[in-house]
């Protein structure tokens, strides 16, 4: 069988695709036995042609492998127990990790949290703001639990949706599916926490997030800056109400108005680019963000207050049950 399972993994790189769907097919058709033979492989990284075919057959056995996984995490060989932890994160989630292993991943989390500023946010994305010292009542007003210590580079991971889920489905008491996100929180930045969650932010529209948690804390704000379709969103709600947006593509394009900061542009006291500012208003989300809260991107270790907060929307959705592996 050895050779068998062998000669499988070196036609996962052969040239005819349908060879190559072929022996990812068969392997997983082997189940858990074929854990040892693939391992070798994601050790080496990207630089091997087989990677994401032997990636996608671990991801296909799930759970089948992952006791296999297990035993190499207690027992060796010692080359491959990181890659197992990771693939037992990326197919089953922490859930899935022995006792062991969730404490270890837990001890690694407080020790980078000591050493992790500077941290830089990512400028093009989607995000919401509120004052720092409001925490509580944010978590509370928008319903968040399973409130966990998460580095910056952990929080964006895990909400992005790129390489682990941000969102999972939960069966309701009635027995109907409902779907659960996760979301990070920022440590505090000039006074103010930023909330990411792509998919949270999407589903519930960022407008009415920045409403319902201004609700609680008195003033909250969403931007989103996607420069692929060259749009920019943001708006300022305070006590539940929306006093100010601006949409590129919206309907209409502005609603409120104008904030003071704006009027400088507007009335030509402050010179700004025509592309982030018209006779309206403020366009760039950036440029509003700068203003309002704070310019994300490098954020400077100065100014930077407590550490990020990993969340879900459900009780019923803990951290542990979402898969994929976040870099610490």
């Amino acid at each position: 069988m050895p050779d068998t399972i062998d000669s499988l993994v070196h036609d996962l790189n052969d040239e005819d695709r349908s060879r190559r769907a072929a022996a990812e097919d068969s392997l997983v058709a082997l189940g858990a036995q074929v854990v040892d033979h693939l391992l070798p492989i994601l050790r080496l990284g990207p630089r091997d042609s087989r990677y994401l075919r032997a990636e996608s057959v671990l991801s296909r056995l799930g759970d089948e492998a992952v006791q296999r996984l297990r035993e190499i995490r207690r027992n060796g060989p010692g080359r491959l127990r990181s890659v197992a932890l990771r693939v037992i994160a990326d197919s089953s989630g922490e859930q899935a990790l022995d006792e062991a292993d969730r404490r270890a991943v837990e001890r690694l989390v407080r020790i980078k949290l000591l050493s992790e500023r500077p941290v830089t946010l990512p400028p093009e994305s989607r995000w919401l703001a509120f004052p720092a010292d409001r925490l509580d009542a944010v978590v509370a007003g928008l319903g968040l639990h399973d409130l966990r210590a998460a580095t910056v580079v952990m929080g964006l991971a895990a909400t992005e949706a790129t390489s682990a889920h941000d969102s999972i489905a939960v069966e309701a008491s009635r027995g109907e599916d409902e779907t659960a996100h996760r979301v990070f929180i920022t440590p505090g930045f000039r006074n103010w926490r930023l909330l990411y969650g792509n998919s949270f932010l999407d589903d519930l529209g960022g407008e009415y997030v920045a409403e319902k948690a201004s609700e609680q804390c008195g003033e909250a704000h969403f931007y989103s800056v996607d420069t692929f379709h060259d749009a920019h969103v943001w708006c300022v709600a305070r006590d539940g109400v929306l006093v100010r947006r601006h949409a590129t593509w919206g309907d209409p394009e502005w609603e409120g108005e104008p904030l003071p900061f704006e009027l400088d542009y507007i009335e030509g006291r402050v010179w700004i680019d025509p592309s982030q500012a018209d006779g309206d208003g403020v366009t760039d989300a950036n440029v509003a963000a700068r203003h309002l809260s704070v310019d994300v991107g490098f954020m400077p270790a100065s100014g930077t207050q407590g550490h990020g907060w990993l969340a879900t929307t459900h009780p019923a959705a803990l951290n542990s049950r979402f898969k994929g592996a976040l870099p610490v």
